[in-house]
């Protein structure tokens, strides 16, 4: 297609453009504005004679499976497993329905005869626009999608520059080669929610079996990573420290002193099972022997043998997204999320970096002169800190199509994050430093490399028949190359590295007497737990792990999750309570250790192996390659879902294998043995064997899992808390104390403390509402209404420590009839006693979907439905209470 060209001819036909948000919708219209004629601005949309531009707001919908497979919280029981549907249906996000409402209508004007994807370029930009033209096509009775009949092209863009948009109008690509990225990108989606809803809703069931709500949440990218995260702490936990020495010796040469690690010359590490990896060749683990080799050098002197070479350190790769996050979480302490809402940022709204969600690392092969134009703008810029480099990268000729750079079998949907032939103006410190970061590397990687001698001298002490080896390096820098863009802080850090390691010149034939001996005696440390910046990197290179050659390779450009998704995969963790921040750490909860176990014990570990992702990458990219039907790739999902399932519905026996603990508190009732299994803490009698007094504590409590810790001060002092993190059977969250205490009977049993509050039941959770935002005032008392658990409740009808005794009663679902309420629905009928017409309420009687409004019924004290008049009667509140319906 050729660059759109300005007419004044009315065009027959109007091609609707959907970006995937507002701000790049307004791009595509200040560029094509020059070639195709102004715009008129609408409410949603923008419109011209020949386009029409409109765009969403990221994800307008998510799959859902249609009502007869849906089963609803609170009913995940194994009877309604697995859910596999013959389709999927779509549901609208709540917050978004406007927008969707407007895309749809203008999808289906009947002057509007073509589309064009211009989402962002990748998968799940794909997902998005499909997801849209399916929901506005509709679907046939039996509820399966239909055709839109509009013909669709695809704008594929890399830089959001007005020149760059235009040349991605000229080049569309056609529904027929995006037709494997779409059929790859939605059976990713559907088998993830296969995966997801089935594993989370049959693990739950599992955990609920013997009462409660224990939501226990898997997925096909989060479960692996939490599994890195806990065999890491499982690591630790097992590290047993050991002790060893270093004999350290400092040797007087006639220009100067230099210090020396004894080692022992033989030394090859160790391989296979078993193998000491802790072993080094400078680590002495017999005290008596370093000290041995400390006296027999001590006075005397050592041969010298000087080794000298040159060596280069080239500069990083350009960045790809993770990468980014990792260095800008070591250099600043920013988050994953932090560092791509900044990326975002610069791409989107400032226009100075290319697109951030990328996993490549490299340009393509036809970008040089692209290339040399962004290095010539940064080079009359006035960033007075980066300007000189460019121009001398420029100067030098060091900008060629190197294959370290320039790359095309290297480059995948996306090519690597650099900055755009645009200075950038007003940005926040961070969004700075970032941008910084970005372009310090993209200018670095054409300078040459950095230049080092680095020197490797053994002195070889005699001492009667035996001679010891002691090794010293030095490292000088010759030439900084790259290293001159990172300014005066990395020369700064170059001297004081020369300072420290050049050596002391030893002429030919010269001996050195020892100096000084000193022992080093030292402890062996455990493996380090993951921060951001390494369990990023963990993520990434997830395909190492995995065993088949195969779907390594499949996996190598890919690791779990994608950039794009990774940072919203730690969030989540978090968020779900299997990981929590500890400065810069993340450590696994006991929450993590019980899945882990779980999943384990029932053997379904698949879910906790990168294999699954590798498996899946593989496929995908066969049917993005049209290898592979979307078929044939989903038949297999449904076979490892009801695999999955069968594995937790038919486990019948008491407890899941595991590793265990034995508390070293005893039994307050018997003062026997506790012992840890995967549901309870115990009692196993005096000797640990036997059946016990029959005391034990339930290990997740209210749906929180206690720590180790946490149960041995229980069962010490018979009283902990207050703690956060319990859920009441209606899903409510609320802290309480717990306490131990022996019943009328003489049996010790667990109890919460609620202070003053009223004991019993789900009203007696004392609730913090002090961050809640309020959402109105309350029809019934006037006090602040907001959102609590799966509720809208009045602030006065909840038990607080402020107010132990309820005093009002007004609550309403955020759910009724399969209806999501959204918040701004539920602030609109306090304020003006109803909301907007809804249309997703379902019938529990005639499971019919219905359109109504809720409407607030003074009289009756309760929130009811409104329906829209009718021709005969217009009788509009039904008499039955909304409020009361329920998902």
């Amino acid at each position: 297609m050729k660059s759109p060209e300005k007419t004044d001819t009315p065009v027959a036909g109007k091609t609707l453009v959907i970006a995937e948000k507002p701000s790049v919708a307004l791009d595509i219209v200040r560029a094509l504005t020059p070639v195709a004629g102004p715009f008129d601005k609408h409410d949603e949309y923008y419109e011209n004679p020949r386009y029409i531009v409109t765009s969403a707001v990221g994800h307008l919908l998510e799959i859902a499976a249609p009502e007869a497979y849906e089963v609803k919280r609170g009913k995940w029981s194994f009877t309604h497993l697995p859910v596999i549907p013959p389709h999927f249906e779509l549901k609208p996000l709540d917050k978004s329905k406007g927008r969707l409402n407007a895309i749809v209508r203008l999808a289906r004007r009947k002057d509007v005869t073509e589309l064009i994807n211009a989402c962002d370029a990748g998968r799940e930009g794909e997902l998005i626009f499909r997801l849209i033209e399916q929901y506005a096509a509709g679907s046939d009775k039996d509820g399966r999608p239909k055709p839109l009949g509009k013909p669709v092209k695809r704008l594929w863009l890399q830089s959001m520059t007005p020149q760059a948009i235009r040349d991605g109008f000229a080049h569309l690509r056609s529904d027929e080669q995006m037709r494997p990225l779409a059929d790859a990108a939605r059976s990713r989606s559907e088998a993830d929610w296969l995966v997801g809803i089935n594993g989370t809703r049959a693990m739950t069931a599992f955990n609920s079996r013997d009462g409660g709500f224990f939501l226990t949440t898997v997925g096909r990218v989060q479960t692996p990573t939490l599994a890195i995260v806990v065999e890491r702490e499982e690591e630790i936990r097992r590290f047993r420290a050991r002790n060893y020495w270093e004999v350290h010796a400092t040797f007087a040469a006639a220009a100067g002193s230099y210090a020396g690690r004894w080692f022992d010359p033989a030394f090859r590490k160790p391989q296979g099972e078993g193998a000491d990896a802790e072993a080094r060749a400078e680590r002495l683990w017999d005290e008596a022997q370093a000290r041995a080799i400390a006296a027999a050098v001590q006075g005397r002197s050592g041969e010298v043998s000087d080794e000298a070479k040159p060596s280069t350190q080239a500069c990083g790769l350009l960045y790809d997204l993770t990468s980014l996050q990792r260095e800008a979480n070591g250099r600043f302490g920013f988050s994953a999320k932090t560092t791509l809402a900044l990326a975002q940022s610069l791409y989107e709204k400032h226009k100075v970096l290319t697109y951030p969600r990328t996993d490549a690392r490299a340009l393509p092969e036809d970008y040089l002169g692209t290339v040399r134009q962004t290095l010539q703008v940064l080079a009359d810029s006035p960033l007075a800190h980066l300007a000189p480099h460019a121009r001398t990268a420029l100067q030098q000729g060091w900008v060629r199509p190197t294959k370290r750079v320039f790359d095309d079998s290297k480059v995948s949907d996306h090519f690597a994050i650099i900055p755009t032939a645009q200075v950038p103006r007003g940005l926040t410190d961070a969004e700075q430093k970032l941008y910084d970061l970005v372009v310090r590397r993209f200018i670095a990687v054409f300078f040459p490399p950095a230049e080092f001698l680095v020197t490797t001298r053994i002195t070889r002490v005699a001492a009667g028949d035996a001679l010891h080896h002691f090794k010293t390096e030095g490292k000088v820098l010759v030439n900084p190359g790259w290293m001159v863009v990172y300014g005066r802080e990395a020369e700064a850090a170059d001297e004081a590295s020369e300072r420290d390691r050049r050596l002391p010149a030893v002429a030919s034939g010269e001996r050195v007497p020892v100096h000084d001996v000193r022992l080093d005696a030292k402890q062996t440390r455990p493996p380090a737990r993951y921060n951001e910046a390494t369990l990023l990197a963990a993520m990434e290179s997830a395909g190492k792990r995995v065993d088949d050659d195969e779907l390594r390779s499949a996996m190598a450009d890919k690791g779990l999750g994608t950039p794009a998704t990774r940072a919203a995969i730690i969030e989540g963790l978090i968020a779900e309570k299997y990981l929590l921040r500890d400065g810069r750490e993340l450590v696994p909860t006991p929450k993590a250790f019980q899945l882990m176990t779980l999943l384990r014990g029932l053997g379904v570990e698949e879910l906790t192996r990168p294999e699954l992702t590798g498996e899946w990458e593989h496929k995908l990219a066969q049917m993005e390659r049209g290898q592979l039907s979307r078929e044939a790739f989903m038949r297999d999902i449904a076979a490892m879902t009801e695999r999955i399932v069968r594995k937790a519905k038919e486990y019948d026996r008491d407890s899941v294998p595991g590793d265990y603990a034995t508390l070293h508190t005893p039994c307050p009732q018997c003062g026997g043995v506790v012992k840890e299994n995967y549901r309870r803490y115990a009692c196993a009698g005096v000797d640990g064997a036997g059946a016990g007094c029959g005391f034990s504590l339930p290990k997740a409590p209210g749906g929180r899992v206690f720590a180790l810790d946490e149960v041995e001060d229980l069962l010490r002092t018979h009283r902990i808390g207050p703690l956060e993190g319990f859920r009441s059977k209606a899903g409510w969250p609320f802290s309480a104390e717990l306490t131990l205490a022996p019943d009328e009977a003489g049996q010790w049993k667990l109890g919460f403390d609620f202070g003053d509050a009223p004991q019993g039941g789900e009203a007696a959770a004392s609730a913090d509402l002090s961050a809640a935002e309020p959402l109105g005032a309350c029809p019934k008392c006037g006090a602040p209404v907001v959102e609590y658990g799966s509720q809208y409740v009045c602030t006065r009808a909840v038990p607080s420590g402020e107010q132990p005794t309820p005093s009002c009663d007004f609550k309403t679902a955020t759910t009724i009839l399969q209806q999501s309420i959204a918040r701004e629905q539920m602030a609109k009928l306090l304020a003006e006693g109803r909301t907007d017409w809804l249309d997703g309420f379902v019938s529990n009687r005639t499971r019919r979907p219905f359109r109504a409004a809720l409407v607030w019924d003074a009289e009756a004290g309760k929130v009811n439905f409104a329906f829209e008049p009718r021709e005969k009667g217009k009788r509009t509140v039904r008499t039955r209470a909304a409020a009361r319906g329920s998902a």
